[in-house]
């Protein structure tokens, strides 16, 4: 057989198998088996015919129906059916039968192999359809439907047949077509149907029968089997209800539901009404009144159906989206939840074993506590890993071999539900998320192809997006109630993390679909979480309060259930709640920071769907960064604070690792603004301001720590925004500066902090165009540094400047037009700031004025003068003010040394400015307009420095004048002629009067100490102290610029005005009580005086600059007056000097009228002179000596005062007339009497034993010698001057012995003085006098014979004058002055008696004779008796003196006898009578017997009175008859005193004589050796004969004498006899003389 040709065979195959069909009716079993194995070999080589085929079916019928080799009956069938298609129609209907009826047999092997055999018989006949369809598509028209005899394949109607067939069986009906069934169990129908439906959605689809059946038959069928699960509820007993329900069957409910998941998943789209049914048939069974098993299969169900998101789509679009339709989609979601919801509040009835479970949990010490599980309010339900995401394995819809419903282990349920929640919420993502961006895809090549045309598609997306956002509406409330509840229950770190994911996908997806309310409702769900329980915050409850309306809208409502907190979880983390009220600890757990990381993570990488969301998010993290403690570090990163609040943080191990994380993860968040588009951003900055402004809030009245989270944010987001920085720079630096007004310091520091990082960086970031190209970028970055300016508090202030001074260093040169700002913020401060701020202040501004100035625009620099001086005029610190004045100096140099280019550039800008003035109508607004800009900026620095110079305090004034000073000297030639106008006005008198003002006014009381431990000095101790050395240094500054810069000056219309106010100012001063004013004002005097001749200086040529190293260049200063001219400090010599010899050389000849305009100054300054000269000297009228006097100006003032006027008198000698020099004399006289207090005088006076003169009186005898000698070498006319030079002179020399008097005031002799007491002390004026003595000699030496000075009776005078001191003799205060008064008389007298004999005639000297022969008696017969401590040296040189006059008498005056009137030789002559010898009184006391006699003088006199009595000169005979009549007394007296002493010495024997016999004896003998000298040298006709008797008489008792004992008496006698001998001669005869 097997070798046969097979188609022979096969045709013949009815034959061929005939054998063995008769074999198999034997019954006999092996011969049976034998048989249907060679039938199975025919079958297998396909070569049996459709006859022998239905003949083998017939036979194994009949084996069938005996119950004979059952299996090999399948293997036959099974073997027939598969290998060809000879089996049709009713043939196999029978052999299909024929596998039922075996599966139904009592043996278990048959019936599972029969139930293997049908379902594969099933599949084979629904196969050959598939094949005959593809076999036949390109012709598939409706005929082949129908069975078509040409056709012999065409077996379609059976698979329809068989179909109806299995649905009348389960059914319960006959079958139209399996004709000879017996028996039939529904769960093998449903089985086979499930199979089919499964296997072959294809054949359903595509022919209409099957689709037909499908709707008719099949769901119909399904609907009534399921009637029981729906009406049946748990618990419910059977005689509540009026007819016994059938309980559910737990395999055909399982078999149903498997049946229902194939139709849904294939034939939705034909079946949408019937599974609308099936799908609420599936979510009732998840009811908590039905059975667990039923439960717990329709849940698996469900999963099946979650995991297939196109297929959710089409509920969405078929039933949700449908007016009048279920909400199917909705249902399933909501039921899900409920079921959950269900799981946790069910009461563990059915399974006492969870509540054990559930305990140990709870205690946490059991080893249940690992696997991973839910806990809610006690109830614990452990979770199974049920299948892998994304596919749905079933694991009760699988238990087809089970007749009674398996017990569910405790939290299957739980899990699968679990699991289908989530895979439904990634199903439904994915699935949009993919679409959005294919979609996005498109638009974007869209937008390539076409740029203009954007918003067409749009419109026919939105059908897509209603679906999704359909979807999303309808499931959202379903799923965030179930899931908050797990997320809530969730014990397992990985199923909470499913959660949380699944959270914050469907957030991000209602995000980018623009669904508000489920997007924030979802993100609520995720901050609660993040924060610990029942935690107060305001943002979320309010959110949460919406959420529960929208539940409610939904229809099913479901119960959203609040957090509990008994969850067991491990807490990590105990912190400080962050409100208002301080509230106790609060717990994080491991959970809270796992939802923060998802929080976190929402905001990293979908922050562009968040929109208002970020408040929510922020608001949560802020809390979540207080508890954990994290604190802003730089730039707002935040980081691990120490526990500020106190011990109450306290962090385990395991967070403490974690903190770096979040706290980088918080970070990166913030950086990732940079991806966000400008409106995202902005929602992020809102948000950041709004919560920010809680803290603020919260921070009032409060000194706790305020959270930070918020500004230190703001900050990031800056900074990593740079480069739009303009889109948020408004509300951000405006709400930092609301910080940064804030009471509490901690946020006003980070407001601050934030503020001037975003600063800083902004200008140091590489802007596209750079800042320097984007003035209005760059003045916005800078604006709120200056608004900073406007808060009150210190530390931000400091924040501030600190920043300047950081951007300074950094980006100083490039600020630009950023100046004025930057300026304005160092110049904005206030006294009331405190020092450390105005030093920091300060070191912004240095840093300006050291390295900045070049680099800012010119018009900023007048800004820099300004705030210099207000730096200077703040009173806070010293130091700065004075460095600051400093900075003045350094910027005025940096104006001269760049001088050209500030010109240029200022003289563009006045020209722009001018131009827009012009523009607008209105005047150029600028101070000092119309001076040109470059000299307008020097007037601002003078004005600013003008100022300085009146500050209260004097160390400032000080400084402030010098630098004003230096820099006008310095600098001023940069100046323009009219500028200086302004600067003598304005500037200079402005400040004089201020400062007189100030002075004058000035608070007298006594400062203590200059601050701190400062010591004052006495002459700086009290304000007046304090003004007047400022008014000093002021006074002598405008001096010194009227000297230095006079030509320049003169030039200028109203020098002379200028010239009267100056000296006004310098009256004024030396008027002042303030000796140290008075004497500087005298100075400045003396230095405007000296302008025009600078002596010395003048006269130094050209080479001698140049040996000094100066280039010739500089002599013309005033023909460069550009910026070019090299800098020349004025104090230096050098400069005084060119400025002369350029004055020199460039001044015009001087004509008439320069002339004229020079007497004019010259007697401007004479007046001013004389008033402050007569104001000064002026003594005090009224009052009692015992008043002190006001004031008494002090001797350097009065010296210096004298001394200006030899220098004023150059200048006006011309006109110098009488009456000036009275006045003159007035104020010199006055000068020389004031007295000086006790104090002063050891500096004035050295000691009292040196006669020295002070430098006042020398002062005022040098003006009086000035004066004559001008009158020597002036003209004729000046001579009538010279009397009352000598009457001044004169004046001063009665001062020797008579002091001046001051007022009434009583002064006392410095001698006298004590110097405790304050006295006045009039001075020593001796040697003042006595050197106005010397003065009088000499100048009368000179000029004696001048007319003027013999009519005025000159030498009169000075012999009048002489009277006084020659009287009083030893009563002169000193010695020395009748000393000097002889000498002075018998100096003047040598050369004025030849002039008065010389005019004897014209009688002008009549009336000087008596005035001398008065002098000559006063002083050689003075009344004063010499001291008694007088030396015999010093008596004898005194004696010389007398002498002295005695010979001037003999040689000068006598001679000349003939041209003197006679009385006055009478009375010389009586004089000299007098002083010789013999008139010396004879009554001798003991004093006088002493060597005091004055025995030379005595001598002198004598032998002048014995020469003139013998000389033939003798006019008349009256002279004669004296000197005899004396002479004879003389004699006559000698002769008694020699024999009254030859007597005594006899008498006395042995004892010696007393003394003052023995002196007289000594005198007499001397006079008689005088007489005969002076007999021997007179011609002997001259002496009369009675002379000579008594002469010779004498001699005898001289002989007699011989014998006295004492030898001084001997020497004498020794002398007297000597002279006799020349008169020894021979007598001559009488006769010859012829007399008797």
């Amino acid at each position: 057989v097997e070798g046969a040709q097979p188609t022979g065979v096969e045709e013949n195959s009815s034959e061929v198998v005939q054998p063995f069909l008769m074999g198999c009716g034997t019954k006999e079993p092996k011969i049976t088996q034998l048989c249907l194995a060679a039938i199975q070999r025919l079958m297998s080589h396909e070569v049996v015919s459709e006859a022998a085929a239905g003949n083998i079916i017939n036979m194994l019928w009949q084996l069938m129906e005996n119950g004979l080799e059952e299996l090999k009956l399948l293997q036959t069938v099974l073997v027939l059916l598969t290998t060809n298609t000879v089996v049709h129609d009713q043939v196999l209907s029978k052999a299909i039968v024929l596998c039922f009826r075996l599966h139904f047999t009592k043996d278990n092997i048959t019936n599972n192999t029969a139930a293997a055999t049908v379902r594969q018989v099933v599949t084979v006949v629904f196969e050959r359809m598939v094949a005959e369809d593809d076999r036949f598509k390109d012709c598939i028209t409706k005929a082949m439907l129908v069975a078509v005899s040409s056709c012999p394949m065409s077996t379609s109607p059976f698979p329809c047949v068989s179909l109806q067939d299995l649905c009348q069986l389960v059914n319960a009906d006959a079958p139209y077509w399996l004709v000879g069934m017996t028996e039939m169990t529904r769960t093998f129908g449903l089985e086979l149907l499930e199979s089919v439906l499964n296997d072959f959605p294809g054949v359903f689809l595509q022919h209409q029968e099957f689709s037909f059946l499908l709707k008719e038959r099949v769901c119909p069928l399904v609907i009534k089997l399921f009637s029981p699960n729906i009406k049946f509820r748990q618990g419910n007993s059977s005689a509540a209800s009026p007819a016994p329900v059938e309980k559910p069957y737990f395999p055909i409910c399982m078999r149903l539901l498997r049946v229902v998941s194939v139709l849904i998943k294939h034939f939705y789209s034909l079946l949408v009404t019937e599974c609308e049914i099936f799908l609420s048939l599936l979510v009732k069974f998840l009811d908590g009144e039905k059975p667990q098993w039923l439960r717990a299969v329709a849940v698996e169900s469900v999963h099946r159906l979650c995991v297939q998101p196109h297929l959710l789509r089409s509920f969405c679009l078929s039933y949700d989206m449908k007016q009048h339709s279920t909400k199917v989609f909705r249902d399933i979601v909501n039921a899900l939840g409920s079921f959950i919801q269900s799981l946790f509040i069910v009461l563990n009835t059915g399974n006492p074993a969870a509540t054990n479970t559930s305990t140990g949990a709870g205690g946490q010490g059991g080893s249940l506590t690992t696997q991973a599980a839910f806990e809610y309010r006690g109830t614990w339900i452990p979770l199974m890993t049920v299948s892998v995401q994304g596919s749905a394995k079933a694991t009760y819809l699988e238990m087809l071999d089970k007749v009674e419903p398996p017990s569910i282990p405790e939290g299957y349920a739980m899990s699968v539900a679990f699991s289908a929640l989530l895979d439904l919420v990634r199903g439904i993502t994915s699935m949009i998320e993919r679409a959005l961006a294919k979609e996005e895809e498109e638009a974007a090549v869209r937008r390539e192809a076409n740029p203009d045309q954007n918003t067409q598609h749009d419109v026919s997306l939105s059908g897509a997006h209603l679906v999704w956002e359909e979807m999303v509406s309808a499931c959202w409330c379903g799923l965030l109630a179930a899931l908050s509840l797990l997320l809530d229950a969730s014990t397992d770190e990985t199923a909470t993390e499913s959660i949380l994911k699944a959270e914050l996908t469907v957030a991000a997806l209602c995000g980018r679909l623009g669904l508000v309310t489920p997007r924030d409702a979802f993100i609520t769900a995720i901050c609660k979480a993040s924060l610990p329980p029942h935690y107060a915050l305001t943002v979320l409850s309010s959110n949460t309060a919406n959420l529960n309306k929208a539940y409610s809208i939904q229809g099913q409502s479901v119960q959203i259930i609040s957090s509990s907190s008994e969850s067991h979880q491990q807490v990590v983390a105990v912190g400080q709640p962050l409100s208002v009220q301080p509230q106790g600890t609060v717990v994080l757990t491991a959970k809270n920071i796992q939802c923060m990381r998802t929080l976190l993570n929402l905001a990293h990488c979908h922050g562009v769907v968040l929109g208002t969301s970020w408040q929510l998010v922020l608001a949560t993290l802020q809390h979540l960064v207080w508890i954990l403690g994290l604190k802003p570090g730089v730039g707002g990163a935040l980081k691990p604070g120490r526990a500020v609040e106190g011990p109450s943080t306290v962090l385990t191990t395991a967070v403490m690792t974690d903190l770096p994380v979040i706290s980088n993860i918080l970070s990166r968040l913030f950086e990732s603004s940079q991806y966000l588009d400008d409106v995202s951003l902005h929602h992020l900055i809102n948000a950041l301001c709004s919560l920010s402004l809680e803290a603020v809030e919260m921070a009032y009245g409060t000194n706790k720590e305020p959270s930070l989270f918020a500004v230190a944010k703001l900050l990031e987001t800056g900074l990593v925004n740079m480069d739009r920085i303009e889109i948020l720079w408004r509300p951000l630096t405006g709400h930092l500066l609301e910080v940064c007004q804030h009471p509490n310091a901690r946020m006003r520091e980070w407001g601050a902090e934030a503020v001037t990082s975003l600063i800083k960086a902004g200008l140091a970031y590489k802007h596209n165009p750079p800042l320097a190209q984007n003035q209005r970028l760059q003045l916005l970055l800078l604006n709120p540094l200056k608004e900073l300016s406007n808060v009150l508090h210190a530390d931000i202030r400091q924040k501030q400047l600190e920043s300047v001074l950081q951007i300074l260093q950094s980006q100083g040169d490039s600020l630009g037009p950023g100046w004025p700002l930057v300026l304005g913020v160092i110049g904005a401060i206030r006294n009331d700031q405190g020092e450390s701020l105005i030093r920091t202040a300060f070191q912004c501004l240095q840093l300006v004025v050291t390295d900045f100035l070049p680099t800012m625009p010119c018009a900023c620099l007048q800004i820099v003068v300004d705030v210099a001086g207000s730096f200077g005029l703040q009173n806070q610190e010293l130091n700065i003010s004075l460095t600051s004045i400093g900075l003045l100096w350094n910027i005025s140099d940096y104006f001269f040394q760049r001088g050209e280019a500030i010109t240029q550039e200022l003289e563009r800008e006045e020209a722009a400015l001018q131009k827009q003035a012009q523009e607008k109508g209105e005047p150029l607004n600028r101070p000092f307009h119309p001076a040109p800009p470059f000299d307008c900026l020097w007037l601002c620095l003078y004005a600013k420095l003008g100022q300085l110079c009146v500050d209260p305090r004097p160390a400032v004034r000080k400084s402030a004048g010098q630098t004003m000073f230096s820099t006008i000297a310095a600098h001023g030639t940069l100046l323009q002629q009219p500028t200086w106008h302004i600067v003598v006005w304005k500037v200079l008198f402005h400040l004089l009067d201020c400062v007189r003002k100030s002075s004058t006014t000035a608070d007298k009381e006594k400062i203590e100490s200059g601050g701190g431990n400062i010591l004052i000095h006495h002459s700086r101790d009290t304000a007046e102290k304090q003004w007047a050395e400022t008014w000093v240094l002021t006074l002598a500054g405008v001096a010194r610029i009227f000297n230095t810069r006079r030509y320049l000056l003169q030039q200028l219309g109203d020098y002379f005005k200028a010239w009267e106010v100056l000296l006004d100012h310098i009256q004024s001063a030396a008027l002042s009580k303030n000796s140290e004013v008075s004497l500087a004002a005298l100075k400045s005097f003396q230095e405007i005086l000296q302008i025009a001749t600078p002596v010395k200086d003048s006269a130094m040529p050209t080479d001698a600059l140049a040996a000094m190293g100066v280039p010739p260049v500089l002599i013309d200063p005033l023909s460069a007056p550009g910026p070019g001219r090299p800098l020349l400090r004025s104090d230096s010599m050098l400069e005084r000097l060119t400025s002369y010899n350029g004055a020199e050389l460039q001044a015009p000849p001087p004509g008439e009228e320069s002339a004229l305009e020079d007497a004019a100054l010259w007697w401007s300054a004479w007046n001013t002179w004389y008033r402050t000269g007569t104001d000064s000297t002026r003594p005090p009228s009224g009052g009692t000596g015992t008043d002190r006097p006001s004031f008494v100006p002090s001797q350097p003032f009065l010296t210096a005062l004298v001394q200006i006027f030899p220098a004023l008198y150059q200048h006006i000698k011309t006109g110098f007339s009488m009456e000036d020099l009275r006045k003159l004399g007035v104020i010199l006289h006055g000068a020389v009497s004031i007295p000086i207090s006790s104090d002063a005088s050891p500096f004035i006076l050295p000691s009292y034993t040196e006669a020295v003169l002070t430098s006042l009186q020398e002062a005022v005898l040098t003006a009086l010698d000035v004066l004559q000698k001008a009158i020597c070498v002036g003209p004729e006319n000046l001579q009538v001057m010279y009397p009352a030079i000598f009457e001044q002179l004169l004046l001063f020399v009665e001062f020797s012995c008579k002091p001046p008097q001051y007022g009434k005031m009583e002064t006392k002799h410095v001698a006298n003085a004590k110097y405790n007491q304050a006295e006045w002390v009039a001075l020593n004026y001796v040697p003042f006098a006595e050197r106005s003595l010397e003065m009088v000699v000499d100048l009368y030496h000179k000029t004696a014979c001048h007319k003027a000075v013999i009519n005025e009776k000159v030498l009169q005078n000075i012999i009048k004058t002489l009277r006084m001191p020659l009287g009083l003799k030893y009563g002169c205060p000193s010695e020395s002055t009748w000393k000097l008064a002889v000498s002075s008389l018998l100096k003047v007298l040598s050369t004025g008696l030849p002039v008065a004999r010389q005019h004897a005639s014209s009688r002008k000297f009549d009336t000087m004779w008596p005035e001398l022969a008065n002098a000559f008696k006063d002083f050689l017969f003075t009344k004063s008796t010499p001291p008694d401590n007088v030396s015999i040296q010093e008596f004898q040189k005194n004696e010389a003196i007398d002498v002295e006059v005695v010979q001037l008498i003999s040689t000068e005056i006598l001679p000349f006898a003939i041209f003197i009137p006679k009385d006055f030789v009478g009375q010389i002559m009586a004089m000299l009578n007098k002083g010789s010898i013999h008139s010396q009184s004879s009554s001798f006391t003991e004093a006088e017997v002493d060597a005091r006699m004055r025995e030379e003088f005595s001598k002198v006199c004598f032998e002048t009175l014995l020469q003139f009595s013998f000389s033939n000169k003798v006019s008349t005979p009256q002279e004669g008859y004296i000197s005899r009549m004396a002479l004879s007394v003389l004699l006559k007296r000698s002769q008694d005193v020699l024999r009254r002493y030859v007597d005594n010495e006899r008498l006395s024997g042995r004892c010696p004589l007393p003394r003052q016999q023995v002196t007289e004896i000594i005198f007499v003998l001397k006079a008689i050796s005088t007489l005969m000298d002076s007999l021997k040298k007179t011609q002997p006709e001259n002496v009369d004969g009675t002379t000579w008797a008594q002469v010779i008489a004498l001699y005898p008792t001289l002989v007699e004498c011989i014998t006295c004992s004492s030898s001084e008496v001997s020497s004498a006698l020794k002398e007297a006899m000597g002279p006799f001998k020349d008169f020894m001669q021979p007598p001559v005869s009488r006769v010859q003389n012829g007399e008797s």
